[in-house]
């Protein structure tokens, strides 16, 4: 394993092109339940600069990552190499939620695709770069995009996305406050 200052060259290349990644959070309760999340629509993950990354947050049937960001703000996201030359990437940092009802979300929802359904973008200021070998990691094909969650959002439209995430979306597993800030 090999810590870096910063994610520049080909570190960052290779972040920049994996088509999926994984989120971990945690509450602080001893309890409490560890939650790992895959993401990777295409356009929803970005390098705002060297220290820092961010990506939409799509609604979805849960809300951990965010219960969690608001609760401590640790995170730990992780790429994996499916094709090519192994190799894993891991970012640990603070992360923060700033949500479709923030002023700060017109500043940066533009650097991503416009996703029905939308909730937040998530902003990671990271505090520790790594790489390892990812020997253990197989070989994968891409085969494609699942065209699911947009269409279904897109459906819904505005008022019936904030309505699922009224139903879905306001506490973790654990009770902590997840998303809980569209008007009712």
């Amino acid at each position: 394993m090999k810590v870096h200052a910063r994610v520049a060259g080909r570190m960052r290349e290779f972040v920049e092109s994996q088509k999926v990644f994984f989120v971990a959070t945690s509450p602080l309760a001893e309890d409490g339940h560890v939650n790992v999340s895959p993401r990777g629509i295409p356009g929803t993950f970005r390098m705002l600069d060297d220290l820092t990354f961010a990506w939409i947050e799509t609604s979805g049937s849960g809300s951990e990552t965010i219960a969690h960001l608001r609760e401590n703000g640790r995170v730990t996201v992780m790429f994996c190499a499916f094709e090519g030359a192994p190799n894993i990437v891991r970012f640990h940092g603070r992360g923060r939620i700033v949500t479709r009802y923030d002023d700060e979300y017109t500043l940066l929802a533009p650097l991503f695709v416009d996703l029905p359904g939308a909730r937040a973008v998530v902003v990671v200021d990271i505090e520790r770069i790594s790489d390892s070998c990812g020997y253990g990691v197989p070989l994968m094909d891409y085969v494609g995009e699942r065209e699911l969650l947009q269409p279904y959002f897109a459906r819904k439209g505005v008022e019936g996305s904030a309505d699922y995430r009224r139903l879905k979306n306001r506490t973790s597993i654990d009770g902590l406050p997840a998303y809980d800030f569209d008007p009712t």
